[in-house]
């Protein structure tokens, strides 16, 4: 993580982000009018979007390596047939969600997980019909029907 990492600030960010007295003269306007600032990261900013992104090629290509297929819309989501039947697991950074029909494979695939990244500290896993994710209520209590909500976090926002 030596490299310079540049970032591209388009519109009214890259007006309010920076002290205008010092750096107006260096934002620009696109073609659309739009102001553009290009900036150097400091390494505490880029640094947490290069430990993400490592992270990532890790989980992947460790996937991938174990046969699972990366999504080619979204490739924060790998499957493969186990059991056939089609394991899921969808990741955000270093939350991960997995899914399949037999709950021995889930637990089967957070041995291995821990194995591979569970060193410094065990991970942590939630498991059942009901599940909280980012915000979200996951709710596979009823048979062919899942239900997704978000009561609880909204309230919360609110409430804060």
């Amino acid at each position: 993580m030596e490299e310079d990492v540049h970032m591209l600030l388009e519109g009214t960010i890259a007006k309010l982000i920076v002290d205008p007295s010092l750096y107006r003269k260096y934002i620009w306007e696109n073609k659309n009018g739009k102001p553009m600032l290009y900036v150097k990261l400091r390494k505490e900013l880029y640094g947490i979007l290069q430990a993400a992104l490592l992270f990532w090629q890790l989980l992947s290509y460790t996937l991938v390596d174990w046969g699972f297929k990366l999504n080619e819309y979204d490739k924060c989501v790998a499957n493969k047939m186990i059991n056939g039947k089609q394991c899921t697991i969808i990741w955000h950074v270093d939350k991960l969600k997995i899914s399949h029909a037999d709950c021995a494979v889930v637990e089967n695939i957070i041995i291995k997980l821990n194995e591979k990244f569970g060193q410094e500290s065990p991970l942590v896993t939630t498991q059942g019909k009901t599940l909280e994710y980012f915000g979200m209520c996951i709710d596979n209590t009823t048979k062919v029907k899942v239900k997704i909500s978000m009561h609880e976090y909204i309230n919360k926002v609110l409430a804060e």
